[in-house]
């Protein structure tokens, strides 16, 4: 007999629940049960279009539901903590859109909170679920690029100015600019493949949508615990938008990757295994966020909602933990707090 599916509350009806709602029914072992929001207008078009049976008018009706196991926050960056809280103290496993919260000491309030009830937090970064990205993981901790001597990535991207029509572009809502809100993922993935940068000395500007209260273009330099060195550039200012890059160059091999496309592959010692990798790696099932940001795929989402519940089935480890996902927040963090400060910051 098939057990019963796993169900899914969603909480905040802006456009990446329907991302989530449509990777959840691709998702065996997944049902989604409900949703809230205060929105009436919103509320009805979502029940529709996706076919939830109960809509909520408040977080505390949505968690107090028990048929629901698994609540996902798609809410704005600084409102994830009060959701986030009232999910884990009803006891629900909470996915959590990227990133957990805007800062770190908001984000380790919930940390703590989920280690104490027991309940597992899953952040939302669905790069480390693409073949390419997985590929490249799997080479650098093979040791192919012996030595690392520069790691880096770039976000140059394109949002029109509508995108930013409030309540975008405040840094209550949103907790910065273009470095938390589209670069985060591709740090997020320099740090899976290389670690946590230890220092960083960075700088912030408006150059273009200038109405906003937060950055829209970003540049870093990064230093890593191996020794090596990285750049990291941000932007939403630009025309029309790239894909979003990371280089990783060591003294036997140099890869780089874009979106979850691996262009460049090559080693000093070549295996049979090369050649099939770079046909391969000309795909991108994830899709891209460089110029309109409903412009990515569903997938790289349906394969970390899947591998989530089919850990908490199986009683092991999901691959993205919460305690994980804190890493891009302390970065993003370190990157602001140079920029700002005019000074370098280590991190670790």
């Amino acid at each position: 007999m098939a057990a019963t599916p796993l169900g899914f509350g969603i909480i905040g009806l802006g456009m990446i629940a329907d991302f989530h709602a449509q990777a959840i029914t691709q998702v065996t072992g997944a049902k989604l049960l409900g949703a809230a929001t205060r929105n009436a207008t919103k509320a009805r078009a979502f029940a529709e279009k996706h076919h939830v049976p109960f809509i909520a008018t408040s977080i505390a009706e949505l968690v107090a539901r028990p048929e629901i196991d698994i609540i996902c926050i798609t809410t704005p960056s600084g409102a994830h903590l009060e959701a986030a809280l009232a999910a884990i103290h009803a006891g629900k496993h909470v996915v959590i859109e990227k990133p957990i919260e805007i800062d770190t000491a908001r984000t380790d309030k919930i940390l703590a909170a989920a280690d104490t009830a027991g309940v597992r937090i899953a952040p939302i970064f669905q790069g480390r679920f693409g073949d390419g990205a997985r590929t490249v993981k799997a080479a650098v901790d093979a040791g192919r690029l012996g030595r690392l001597v520069l790691a880096s990535n770039y976000v140059k991207w394109h949002r029109t100015a509508q995108y930013y029509t409030p309540p975008r572009g405040l840094r209550a809502n949103d907790g910065g600019g273009a470095v938390i809100n589209q670069a985060i993922h591709g740090l997020d993935l320099l740090l899976w493949f290389v670690g946590l940068p230890t220092e960083v000395f960075a700088w912030q500007t408006r150059r273009v949508h200038t109405g906003i209260e937060v950055e829209d273009t970003a540049v870093a330099a990064l230093k890593f615990a191996s020794g090596a060195l990285g750049t990291f550039e941000a932007s939403t200012a630009l025309w029309p938008g790239w894909a979003r890059r990371h280089e990783l160059c060591g003294e036997h091999g140099s890869i780089v990757l874009e979106d979850d496309r691996i262009v460049r592959w090559e080693f000093r010692d070549p295996r049979p295994e090369d050649d099939a990798i770079r046909t391969a790696g000309q795909s991108n099932s994830l899709g891209s966020g460089a110029s309109n940001p409903s412009a990515i795929s569903t997938e790289g989402h349906r394969r970390q909602l899947q591998d989530f519940v089919d850990a908490i089935r199986e009683g092991r480890p999901h691959a993205l933990n919460g305690h994980e996902g804190r890493k891009a927040v302390a970065l993003v963090n370190a990157i602001y707090a140079s920029a700002e400060s005019g000074k370098p910051v280590r991190l670790v």
